[in-house]
């Protein structure tokens, strides 16, 4: 099915697809993103390295000897004037290939590389892997020169990886000059980076940890094919035997958009992925008019993107690494938060079980009746009351039968156990290991190890991940790397059935309007959106504010009309208790520059809670919910999440708070309801999809108790023409 078909079909993915409209326009248009070009990338049956060589030293000959050592079974031609390169087909340039290759891997000087595309292109090559460096990263020279092989390519309708990128590994070939190059397996690891140093330091220390890896991708300059772009290919081409685990590094975000669908999609295919961004500073705050915009930093809108795409989030190479033996191990997921913990020494069981709790694990005592088998296997004083420690004088055969127990025993009362093996002396690890190793393989509850003897023991480890096994070496790793599993973010989709939702009464509110909404177009836009507000009435002149509260009664408040931030600037009277004060009200506020008159509303007892959403760029609007008032800037504690929400995603903002017991109510003070604040962070993430002209929203306090719940005051900011 082609993209234009998949986004026609329907409504699959509703808001969404309005939110990344633009984004799949572009992305229509790159004929090149198709099958043959995933195989001429993935598994090319032609290749020509352009500037292959002997020399080991130098890129061409380092790349070529890789890929012959792995075995590739496909066509390879090398092109080097000055003649024969390790007996294979040698061409002294592109235009005397015998035929087109499939995929042509250039490594020669900067200079040369434009005619040398140019020449492949005319032969007909579909994707070209440029090894090269020299370019954008060196001088604006460079840059240049990516623009004219940018150019060329368009020309040619290739796809150009690179240029200054390491390489690209498939089980195909190992078309890589840099670095660790291991054995690629099938069903394993695959990772797509914008960095070649990240990819060899993460496989470097992955390897030694018993993981392998499938396909291996780095961009380098990434001047036409990005991070981004790959997941796309990817997505599209992946399967029933794709690789269950993927890892990308991104140091840039340049199409967020194609990023979030892609990634949305693989994660609904069964493929579980973990990410890092870097380059993304907490203090990057954007300036703008309101609260929410104040507040949804750079690493906000990451987090919030990454949380959308069913991404799990790592901020290093070691934890990374550390989520993806837990994915593994797991297969991808857990039933529940339940674990038990086995051990050999007290110590590391303490702290293992400490961070499993600290993750939201529970370690629920065993039953009865596994617990007298396990006294049978065990010396007398152990516990097995969980964690099980088998004390330092375990045998394998120990270890084997605690496994079968826990198996038959605790099969529908456990998740996942976590055994930590040290090596006290007494009995040979490598039996132990081999006994953990069969659990792993054939244990109902996903069986994860720390092994933690990394000295004593290096030898028996490395038979444990030669045999294709994984290990932790810090049991605290180990926790709360399978905390990142065990919050893994689901994949919702949002509704678009709200009742009392009048989509053409908003837009026909937003009609002609422009910059900051006058306060009668915010009531008008949020009422039709479905949101409440307490009577109100906007008074420009002191007898029409003495008619206002006559009308309204009191106690009751008055708010200044025309500033944005009238906390700030004292414009929101409270308790206003009768005609004096409110006549007094009236004149400090007109004295506030800006004013234009006053908004008289009555005093709305209950909690007070902020929803806000800002526009962030291709990604559409984050939406902000958290406790409202001074608290907002004061505490801090709110939620992001990327529009459209769907229900599920709206009560999970709620009950994220680190407030959250306040919302509920404490100490016999009314709390909020759930469902109607879930409903209305709903009504808000639709309304700013419908109408992505609204660059920002503040709504706040939203105030109230139970299920009442009114608007007291609020801002719409639009930041471009309006379309209804």
């Amino acid at each position: 099915m082609s993209r234009r078909q998949e986004r026609g079909d329907g409504r699959a993915e509703g808001a969404i697809s309005r939110v990344l409209s633009a984004v799949e326009r572009d992305w229509d248009m790159k004929d090149e993103y198709s099958s043959g070009v995933y195989d001429a990338l993935f598994k090319p049956r032609s290749v020509v390295i352009v500037g292959g060589s002997e020399s080991l030293a130098k890129p061409g000959g380092k790349v070529l000897a890789n890929i012959v050592d792995h075995h590739y079974r496909g066509t390879l031609w090398v092109v080097n004037p000055g003649g024969s390169v390790k007996g294979l087909p040698t061409f002294a340039s592109v235009p005397d290939l015998p035929g087109p290759p499939e995929l042509g891997i250039i490594a020669i000087p900067a200079a040369l590389v434009a005619g040398a595309l140019e020449d492949l292109g005319r032969k007909g090559t579909k994707a070209v892997v440029i090894l090269s460096a020299g370019f954008g990263e060196k001088d604006e020279k460079g840059r240049e020169e990516e623009r004219r092989l940018l150019t060329i390519a368009g020309d040619f309708g290739m796809t150009i990886i690179g240029p200054n990128c390491s390489g690209f590994m498939t089980p195909h070939y190992s078309g890589k000059f840099a670095g660790i190059i291991p054995e690629l397996k099938p069903r394993s690891i695959d990772f797509i980076s914008g960095s070649g140093a990240t990819v060899d330091l993460v496989m470097e220390q992955a390897v030694l940890r018993g993981l392998s890896f499938c396909n291996v991708v780095n961009v380098g300059n990434s001047i036409q094919t990005g991070v981004e772009d790959l997941i796309a290919l990817y997505d599209e081409n992946y399967g029933t035997e794709g690789s269950p685990v993927l890892m990308l590094y991104l140091e840039s975000l340049k199409k967020p958009g194609l990023l979030l669908r892609h990634a949305r999609s693989l994660t609904r295919k069964g493929c579980a992925i973990v990410g890092i961004k870097s380059g993304v500073s907490a203090g990057g705050a954007r300036a703008a008019a309101s609260h929410t915009g104040a507040m949804a930093t750079d690493d906000t809108a990451v987090q919030a993107l990454f949380d959308k795409a069913g991404i799990i989030r790592v901020k290093s190479k070691m934890e990374m690494i550390d989520v993806a033996c837990a994915l593994l191990g797991t297969g991808g997921h857990l039933e529940g938060n339940r674990a038990c913990v086995i051990t050999d020494a007290g110590g590391p069981g303490v702290m293992l079980t400490d961070e499993l709790e600290r993750q939201g694990f529970v370690l629920p005592v065993l039953g009865e009746r596994t617990r007298q088998r396990l006294h049978g296997i065990l010396p007398a004083e152990s516990s097995v009351m969980n964690p099980v420690d088998c004390l330092p004088s375990r045998t394998a055969s120990q270890i084997r039968e605690v496994f079968e127990v826990l198996a038959e025993e605790e099969r529908a009362g456990i998740d996942v156990i976590a055994i930590q093996v040290g090596n006290p002396g007494m009995y040979p690890n490598r039996e132990i290991y081999r006994e953990v190793a069969r659990a792993m393989k054939t244990s109902p509850i996903p069986v994860i190890p720390t092994l933690s003897s990394v000295t004593t023991c290096t030898e028996p480890i490395a038979e444990f991940t030669g045999d294709g096994n994984f290990c932790f070496s810090d049991e605290v790793n180990l926790g709360s790397a399978l905390g990142k599993v065990l919050h893994r973010t689901a994949i919702f989709e949002a509704s678009d059935d709200l009742k009392d939702y009048d989509r053409a009464g908003i837009g026909n509110a937003l009609e002609g309007h422009t910059g900051v909404l006058p306060a009668r177009t915010v009531t008008e836009v949020l009422e039709k959106a479905g949101f409440v507000f307490p009577p109100q009435v906007e008074a420009p002149s002191l007898e029409g504010t003495k008619e206002a509260c006559n009308r309204i009664g009191y106690p009751l408040v008055m708010k200044v009309l025309g500033p944005l931030h009238k906390s700030d600037l004292g414009g929101v009277k409270l308790g206003i208790a009768d005609a004096a004060a409110a006549e007094r009200a009236w004149h400090d506020l007109a004295g506030i520059e800006g004013a234009r008159g006053v908004l008289v509303q009555p005093m709305v007892e209950g909690m007070e809670v902020i929803l806000g959403a800002s526009r962030a760029g291709d990604l559409g609007h984050l939406i902000m919910f958290g406790l409202g008032g001074i608290y907002t800037e004061v505490l801090g504690d709110v939620a992001f999440a990327l529009a459209p929400l769907a229900g599920e995603e709206c009560r999970g903002m709620v009950k994220g708070i680190r407030s959250y017991p306040i919302v509920e109510g404490v100490r016999g003070q009314r709390g909020v309801s759930v469902e109607r604040l879930a409903d209305h962070l709903e009504r808000l993430s639709r309304l700013v999809c419908d109408f992505p002209v609204i660059g920002e929203i503040d709504i706040n306090p939203l105030k109230g108790g139970g299920s009442e719940l009114y608007v007291i005051d609020a801002r719409i900011i639009l930041h471009t023409e309006p379309r209804s």
